[in-house]
């Protein structure tokens, strides 16, 4: 074992040290991440003070129906305020004038919209408390290795915050259909994962109708293929695959009927997962050779299933995992190993985590990824005992390009080894750095905490720059922005 497999644990595989957390392990850092996924369980937030994402949606959705009433009623008020206003200006005829009030007439005042509690402003809260919980898991847990399988997973089955409904939504499917598998079994997650209302609403399958079903036929609007097309490309088989367009129609037309629950809708309980099957495509559906007949919701289901056990997920999933975690190009032996463990284990996500832990390249390999914005905002925070708020840490990683749940696209964050290198990037690390510096705790020693968040990995020329620095301040930075700390 080397004096360096304690640095690769706690930052390769973890979120940065916390002040003694070197010290903790060094006997046995390998011991230590696989102690961290004995249980399958950790990466759950139970938190009562958040409500379940149905919850939220159908809150939300009543308030948009309140919004859009009172909007209706203060439209009709001034509707029949501009009418007696024109009555009054008219000639005043023979006939007697009354002075009630029109039917169904309600005074302005009295139909205001709501404001306080609007949709978007609940949506907001929501998103803020979600956020609270998930950066106080970050920056206090012990077990990192499990937080980092769970910001790998959320980014390869990514929603946006940046579309309205979901905004209420991202951080409890973070919490419902991520965090309870990352530790269990893949073809577990992904259905999860699928029949979200996050996700359906994020890639548009709640609007997708089948064309020959019965509402079909009723209507104009047709097959959406949005989320099949990410199921193959992106969740399961991946680019190079060997799906085609015609599969991806076919995955849509399973996909029909699969809807989030409405307020106003019968047999439906608002905001959960919902087989709408007057829009499922009737007849039975062809996917990569396999012919899947016509059992409703149960057809798509097996599908995902079947694409869960497919040689070429095992393989995707295997190279994503090798590059988030060692490199762009990762050793073509660890994602051997990574795939034939998934295969082996019918996908059990445990057993891979553990095959990633123990095959020797990962420990081999020298630190080349660039941590990305969110990680090291968590890490400054972790490493220099610093009490910023959760706000604070969302307001920085949105500084250096990375937004918590607001991905650029179904595909996620990039992976690459310097995908957060720019120029105009490292220059806001160093703001932040030059910023942060000054809430460490002025009894700290810039050389001490050096040796304390490196460890083995200080090279001696980042370790005699901090100790030369000028000011305490300096050297903080100087640690901050060292090749040390900026990788893993």
């Amino acid at each position: 074992m080397s004096q360096h497999d304690t640095v690769t644990a706690l930052r390769r595989f973890g979120l940065g040290p916390k002040p003694g957390d070197m010290h903790k392990i060094a006997s046995d850092p390998r011991g230590f991440l696989l102690s961290c996924i004995t249980d399958k369980t950790a990466a759950r937030i139970d938190n009562p003070d958040l409500d379940p994402s149905h919850v939220v949606y159908a809150l939300t959705q009543e308030a948009q129906f309140t919004q859009r009433l009172g909007q209706l009623l203060l439209k009709e008020a001034l509707k029949a305020d501009a009418g007696k206003v024109a009555a009054a200006q008219a000639p005043v005829s023979s006939g007697p004038v009354s002075s009630a009030t029109p039917p169904g007439a309600v005074s302005p005042a009295a139909a205001k919209p709501l404001t306080n509690g609007s949709p978007n402003q609940m949506r907001r809260d929501v998103l803020n408390d979600e956020l609270a919980a998930r950066i106080e898991r970050a920056v206090t847990t012990d077990k990192a290795f499990v937080e980092r399988l769970v910001l790998f997973w959320s980014n390869h089955f990514c929603v946006s915050s940046a579309k309205g409904p979901v905004r209420g939504l991202v951080g409890g499917y973070e919490r419902e259909a991520i965090r309870p598998h990352v530790l269990g079994r893949f073809a577990t997650m992904l259905r999860a994962v699928t029949q979200h209302p996050a996700m359906l609403i994020y890639l548009d399958n709640q609007v997708s109708i089948g064309p020959n079903s019965r509402a079909g036929r009723n209507r104009a609007r047709g097959l959406n293929e949005n989320l099949a097309r990410e199921t193959l490309e992106l969740h399961t088989l991946g680019v190079a695959g060997g799906y085609t367009q015609d599969d991806v129609t076919n995955l849509a037309r399973l996909y029909t009927g699969w809807t989030v629950g409405q307020v106003n809708v019968e047999r439906s309980e608002p905001g959960k997962f919902f087989f709408a099957a007057n829009r499922h495509e009737p007849g039975d559906i062809s996917l990569l050779g396999k012919r899947y007949t016509d059992e409703g919701q149960r057809a798509a289901e097996q599908a995902l299933d079947d694409l869960a056990r497919h040689p070429a997920t095992a393989r995707n999933i295997a190279t994503r995992l090798a590059r988030h975690f060692v490199s762009e190009k990762p050793p073509a032996a660890l994602v051997a190993a990574l795939e034939k463990t998934f295969r082996d284990s019918d996908g059990d996500l445990s057993a891979v985590a553990r095959t990633l832990l123990t095959q020797p390249e990962v420990w081999q390999q020298g630190p080349v990824k660039i941590v990305p914005p969110y990680d090291f905002a968590v890490s400054l925070v972790r490493g220099l005992g610093l009490q910023q708020k959760p706000g604070e840490i969302v307001r920085l990683a949105g500084l250096l390009g990375q937004p918590v749940w607001q991905p650029p696209s179904p595909k996620g964050w990039p992976d690459d080894d310097d995908a957060w290198m720019g120029p105009s990037a490292l220059r806001e690390r160093l703001r932040i750095a030059e910023r942060l510096a000054r809430d460490v705790d002025r009894n700290a020693d810039p050389r001490v905490l050096a040796a304390d968040l490196l460890g083995p990995a200080l090279s001696e020329q980042t370790r005699q720059a901090i100790a030369r620095s000028e000011a305490r301040e300096q050297g903080i930075e100087l640690l901050i922005m060292s090749p040390e700390f900026l990788r893993r």
